[in-house]
C-alpha cells in the first residue's frame, strides 16, 4: 500500500494543480476577446452608428447601431455575441438583418473590443440590461418590438434577460441546456460541474419565458453538442421553432449569418405579430440617437 501511493503521489498532485490552474484561470478559458474593433466602415457597416452604453456598475459599452434601408422597419434585433472576436465580427449577420427589414444593435460586453472591466456571467448580464434599455430610448426604435438573438454563449445572456423583460421574441443559435454541461462535454474526466462559477443555466430559465422562441442549430456542431440544443428547445413553451441546419460545424458562414439565420428572425418576429394581430410594418423610423 505504501509502495501503491508513492507511485500514486506524484500523479494525484499533478492533477491537483492541474484542477487548481483550470479552477483559477478558466474565465481565461471561456472568455476570449479578438482584436482591435475597427470603425464601422472599415467592417463592412458604413451605416452604422457608434455610440455608447453606460451599465448600472459605471462602464462604457462600445456599440454599433445600423438602420434599414426600409422606411419602416419590422423590429430592432440586438445580437449577443459568442465568447470570441468582437462586434466587428457580426457584421455580415448585421447587414443581412438590416437587409431584411430589421434595424441591428452590435454591442461588446465588458472585456470585449476595448471595453474596460472583466467579462463574468453576472457582468454580461448585466451589460445585456444596460443595451437592452438603451436601445429601447432610441427615437427610432419601437421599445415594443425588441427582439433578443443570442449566439453560442450569448445565448445564455439573451435567455437570462427574456426572463425579465419579455422581449417581442428570442432567437438562439447554438444554444446550450447549461455551460456546466457543455464543459462536462469537453472535459468529461475533470469534475468541471464543481469548478465552474459562471453556468448560464438556460435549462432552469425558458420555463419563465412568454415570447417566442425560434432556435437554429447545426447537427455538426462540434462546440455546442446539437443534442444539447435539442433538450433547450424541448424545455421551452410555444410558440416555437426548431431549424436544423444540415452539416454545420459551430462557425460556419451559414450557421452564423445564412439564410437559415434570417429565416429564424422573421418567424419569431411573425409569430409574435400573430399573437397580437398587428400589423407587421413599425412606425417610420426617426433619426437621432439613445
Amino acid at each position: 500500500m505504501v509502495r501503491l501511493l508513492r507511485m500514486l503521489g506524484p500523479l494525484l498532485i499533478a492533477l491537483a494543480i492541474l484542477l487548481l490552474l483550470l479552477w483559477a484561470g478558466q474565465r481565461s478559458l471561456l472568455y476570449l476577446p479578438i482584436g482591435t474593433v475597427p470603425p464601422p466602415a472599415n467592417a463592412g457597416l458604413p451605416e452604422a452608428e457608434a455610440f455608447s452604453v453606460k451599465t448600472s456598475d459605471g462602464l462604457a459599452l462600445g456599440a454599433w447601431f445600423l438602420r434599414t434601408g426600409r422606411e419602416a422597419p419590422l423590429a430592432t434585433v440586438i445580437v449577443f455575441n459568442g465568447n470570441a472576436g468582437n462586434k466587428s465580427f457580426r457584421a455580415p449577420l448585421a447587414k443581412r438583418l438590416a437587409d431584411a427589414g430589421f434595424h441591428v444593435c452590435l454591442f461588446d460586453y465588458r472585456g470585449y473590443g476595448g471595453n474596460a472591466g472583466s467579462p463574468s456571467e453576472e457582468g454580461l448580464l448585466r451589460d445585456a440590461r444596460a443595451v437592452f434599455a438603451a436601445v429601447g430610448r432610441r427615437p427610432d426604435v419601437q421599445a415594443d418590438r425588441i427582439i433578443l438573438m443570442g449566439e453560442s454563449l450569448g445565448t445564455g445572456v439573451a435567455v437570462a434577460l427574456a426572463a425579465e423583460v419579455s422581449p417581442l421574441a428570442l432567437v438562439l443559435r447554438s444554444p446550450f441546456t447549461s455551460m456546466a454541461d457543455v464543459a462536462a462535454y469537453h472535459y468529461q474526466f475533470l469534475p468541471v460541474r464543481q469548478l465552474l462559477w459562471d453556468r448560464y443555466d438556460s435549462l432552469s430559465r425558458v420555463g419563465a419565458l412568454t415570447s417566442p422562441v425560434a432556435i437554429v442549430a447545426g447537427d455538426r456542431d462540434r462546440v455546442v453538442p446539437y443534442a444539447l440544443s435539442r433538450r433547450l428547445f424541448e424545455a421551452v413553451s410555444e410558440p416555437k421553432r426548431f431549424i436544423t441546419v444540415p452539416g454545420t460545424d459551430h462557425n460556419d458562414f451559414e450557421l452564423n449569418a445564412g439564410d437559415p439565420v434570417i429565416e429564424a428572425v422573421r418567424w419569431a418576429f411573425e409569430s409574435a405579430l400573430a399573437r397580437t394581430g398587428r400589423p407587421a410594418e413599425g412606425p417610420v423610423s426617426k433619426p437621432g440617437g439613445p
